[in-house]
């Protein structure tokens, strides 16, 4: 006889069926396997009180203040800890339960239907502007068609083309000067029918530049505004198009201007919340989410964003996930852009943990290659 230690996220389902163990045993004994750890803020005392006594009559548990059972403050945090059986029995005791607590089995709900990605799509970069942070990804012309293909072949789903930088500081162009920029790939894409091997997406908010496009294959809008324009979200549903909706505090000549959140993931996930409805109203039906890695963020705001992603899977869309290469991994480890390879593999293997679906990438053959590799040691 002897133990074998597993490691805290393995996915127990193929250990459990070797086991032998019957179909609804699997999925029970799996649910008892994922814990949850979410943090509630600025609730009831006596909300608390009453979940702390729930949470371990089932075995659960909710970290609270001291002085939470006297009530000496009439709001606190909490942390509920509870695998995903236990938060399913919480989310029933909860619903007759006065201080806000039905809003909260609501909640609790929402989280025992997470759906994590069976595939990772990966989305290259190609941009046809001078002044893209990143030199490698800059092509024209003839040489951004070839570029294209060589990403296709080496496992690209998507291919995201943009004329105009974002960088933090970046100047703005007009959309004159945007689609010049643009048309030359575009009409490549269409006539070599490009758009017939990958899918093909457009990093800009102009709608007469979207339009263009949309026009000639491509059938994915990346919107780093998150869907602000209203002819922009009338395209979308015109031509059926995916919405990139992204956050971004501010514009990219000021959002790195002191960006501050009171909760970075609350604030992200409020905005994702407005721009989902109006997406909605106006008819567009595919939408992914991006959290704006970079985008109006300070170095803790894009730690949590990353590590907590699976925060937003309650919203019922795709989440995107874009850190190729950014000045993120310069203030974690110094180095030039040529030199972030490495810091952006392991943070895109992170955001996939944690839930992301496609990530934005600059290197296609290195992601493919990292992405094969974890999914055979999750197993």
């Amino acid at each position: 006889m002897h133990v074998e230690k597993l490691s805290n996220t393995t996915d127990l389902k193929p250990f459990l069926k070797n086991l032998g163990v019957d179909g609804a045993g699997v999925q029970i004994l799996r649910d008892k396997g994922e814990l949850h750890f979410l943090r509630i803020v600025d609730m009831h005392v006596g909300a608390a009180n009453i979940l702390k006594q729930d949470a371990l009559s089932i075995g659960a548990d909710l970290a609270v203040p001291k002085g939470t059972v006297i009530a000496s403050s009439a709001r606190v945090d909490a942390l509920l800890i509870a695998n995903e059986r236990q938060l399913q029995e919480l989310a029933k005791k909860e619903r007759a339960q006065p201080f806000g607590l039905k809003l909260l089995a609501e909640i609790f709900e929402s989280y025992t239907r997470l759906s994590y990605p069976k595939k990772v799509e990966i989305m290259g970069i190609v941009n046809a502007n001078e002044d893209s942070f990143y030199q490698a990804s800059r092509f024209v012309g003839s040489a951004a068609t070839g570029k294209i293909e060589s990403m296709i072949e080496e496992g690209a789903d998507i291919i995201d083309i943009g004329g105009v930088s974002s960088r933090p500081g970046s100047a703005s162009v007009s959309p004159e000067e945007e689609l010049a920029r643009l048309r030359p790939i575009i009409d490549a894409v269409f006539e070599q029918k490009l758009f017939e091997k990958a899918r093909f997406s457009l990093d800009s908010y102009e709608p007469s530049v979207l339009s263009y496009a949309l026009e000639r294959g491509f059938n994915i809008v990346n919107d780093i505004t998150g869907l602000i324009n209203d002819e922009v979200v009338k395209l979308c549903a015109a031509y059926g198009a995916s919405a990139v909706i992204m956050h971004m505090q501010g514009n990219p000549q000021s959002m790195q201007d002191n960006p501050v959140y009171d909760s970075v993931l609350h604030d992200v996930e409020l905005f994702f919340r407005e721009r989902l409805e109006k997406a909605a109203s106006f008819g567009v039906k595919d939408i992914i989410l991006d959290t704006g890695i970079g985008f109006g963020k300070r170095t803790e705001d894009n730690l949590a964003l990353i590590t907590h992603q699976s925060h937003f899977l309650s919203l019922g869309k795709p989440l995107l996930v874009g850190a190729s290469r950014k000045s993120l991994i310069n203030t974690l480890s110094p180095s030039p852009s040529e030199e972030r390879l490495p810091g952006t593999l392991a943070i895109h293997l992170k955001a996939v943990q944690e839930g992301a679906s496609i990530l934005r990438v600059h290197d296609i053959k290195e992601h493919v290659q990292a992405l094969a590799l974890w999914h055979a040691l999750k197993g």
